[in-house]
């Protein structure tokens, strides 16, 4: 009786387990369902009255104007430009950094790298700010010569160093996930430590690598206060030395005062930047899947 006693209770205890498992799993998915929805009632409307190809393509943001003009394009193309130019200088650096903290650091060094990088995620995104805009835009208008440093290039620079945390965290996991055996076997085989690294373990790591920039590509093209400090927030064509403004940018400097139709468009670029990043995640994760398909 006690053993099936306890075999029974085991079996409500799973069945219990599980059921809280799935009402997890659906509130997740509830959750971005809701977003998504909200973003298509509150943001879609704008885009109607003003016109999707004047919204998505007009040049001139003027929403307070007699005429207002609520073009994003600039917007647009200033975001796209710096969450690239932070993936481009930030991923190798971060990659690097999990590889050195993974694989070659002694552990003694380690344990004062470790503490420094999960330090930098902890740091608030307005500190990001204010040290770009002591520092990094100072520094930039001397040395290019400019009138003001608050540019493309100090937004870049400040988002480049904010996503290193994630990038080498993720990644550093990956890479310490991998199988010893696959490195015993490379060097068996002959490769050098530096080749068995390039060559088998960072290929073998490459899924949790990707999660990492994901997450990074995600954290720049939503990243605000930092970004409204040190890049000017004029809208501008992008310019890595001119002041931009980035569609997050836009929604936080002007969402206190606007109404009417000005507080409708900025619902709207909400939806526009919802949308940019269900894209890009859905176009990297599908490359990623391709790529390892034809392998």
């Amino acid at each position: 009786m006690t053993i099936k006693g306890s075999a029974k209770s085991k079996s409500v205890l799973e069945t219990v387990m599980q059921l809280i498992f799935l009402c997890c799993g659906l509130a997740a998915v509830l959750a971005v369902i809701a977003i998504s929805v909200y973003m298509v009632i509150a943001g879609g409307p704008a885009i109607t009255k003003v016109g999707i190809g004047k919204f998505l393509f007009g040049v001139v943001w003027q929403p307070t104007a007699q005429d207002p003009q609520f073009g994003i394009l600039p917007m647009i193309l200033s975001s796209i430009v710096g969450t690239f130019g932070a993936i481009l200088l930030g991923v190798p650096i971060g990659l690097l950094t999990a590889v050195f903290m993974s694989q070659v650091a002694p552990k003694g060094l380690v344990k004062i790298v470790r503490p420094a990088v999960e330090l930098l995620a902890g740091i608030p995104s307005v500190v990001y700010g204010l040290i770009g805009m002591m520092i990094i835009v100072p520094t930039i208008g001397k040395i290019f010569n400019l009138a003001s440093g608050a540019t493309m290039l100090s937004a870049i620079i400040v988002l480049a160093i904010m996503i290193l945390p994630t990038i080498v965290s993720v990644s550093e996991t990956a890479l310490d996930s991998v199988r010893e055996e696959l490195r015993e076997a490379s060097l068996a085989l002959g490769a050098t430590p530096i080749q068995t690294i390039f060559k088998v373990i960072i290929p073998a790591a490459r899924s949790g690598i990707v999660t990492g920039i994901i997450l990074g590509v995600g954290r720049a093209i939503g990243e605000t206060m930092a970004i409204i400090m040190v890049c000017g927030n004029v809208a501008n064509m992008p310019n890595l030395f001119k002041s931009v403004r980035f569609l997050t940018t836009g929604i936080a400097s002007e969402m206190s005062y606007a109404g009417g139709l000005h507080r409708e468009v900025l619902f709207s670029i909400g939806l526009v930047l919802f949308i940019f990043i269900m894209v890009i995640n859905i176009v990297i994760n599908r490359m990623f899947k391709k790529q390892k398909q034809d392998e």
